[in-house]
C-alpha cells in the first residue's frame, strides 16, 4: 500500500471533501431532511483543521453517509453523492479513500444527466485534476480512469500493489 505523508493525506482529504461537496446538492435536493452526507464532509474538514480525530466519529460519519446512500439507491445521483461524502471523511483514516470520493462524485455526475454524461464527467475530472495539489496530480490521473466502451461510459479506480 502506498504511504502518504500526513500533509499529503490532509491535502487529499481537503480535495476529497471538495469533490464530494460539488455533488452534494444532488443528494440534498432529493433528500432535504437528511444531513448525514453533509455531516460527513464537515467531519472531514474538521479533521483537516485540527489534525486529530476519534475513530468512532470518523467511522460513524462515513457509515452514516453510506447508509444514506443505501436508502437513496433508487436515485443514482443522490446515492453516489452520499457515497462520495462517506469516502471523503474516511480519508482521515486511509488516504486512498480520497480516490473513492472522486470516483463517486464522477458517478453522481454521470447519473444526474446520462444524456450528457461524457462531457459532464470529463469536465468534472478536469476540475478534480486541476484542484488536487500539484504534487498529487499524477497520482490522481493514474488512479481515476474514464473510458468509453461503445456508448457506455466506464469510470473506475485503478488499483495496483501500491494502492
Amino acid at each position: 500500500m502506498k504511504k502518504y505523508a500526513k500533509q499529503d493525506q490532509m491535502s487529499l482529504a481537503t480535495w476529497a471533501a471538495d469533490c464530494a461537496e460539488r455533488v452534494l446538492a444532488l443528494f440534498e435536493v432529493a433528500y432535504p431532511n437528511d444531513g448525514r452526507p453533509r455531516k460527513a464532509i464537515e467531519e472531514c474538514r474538521a479533521w483537516v483543521r485540527m489534525g486529530v480525530f476519534k475513530m468512532d466519529v470518523i467511522r460513524g460519519a462515513s457509515l452514516a453517509a453510506h447508509s444514506a446512500a443505501r436508502e437513496a439507491k433508487a436515485n443514482g445521483a443522490a446515492c453516489f453523492a452520499a457515497r462520495a461524502a462517506g469516502q471523503a471523511v474516511a480519508t482521515a483514516h486511509v488516504p486512498q479513500h480520497a480516490f473513492g470520493a472522486a470516483y463517486y462524485a464522477l458517478k453522481a455526475i454521470e447519473a444526474a444527466d446520462p444524456a450528457h454524461a461524457g462531457a459532464n464527467v470529463a469536465k468534472e475530472l478536469d476540475w478534480q485534476s486541476q484542484y488536487v495539489p500539484e504534487s498529487l496530480r499524477a497520482e490522481v490521473l493514474k488512479r481515476v480512469i474514464i473510458q468509453r466502451n461503445g456508448d457506455r461510459l466506464i469510470i473506475k479506480i485503478q488499483k495496483d500493489q501500491d494502492f
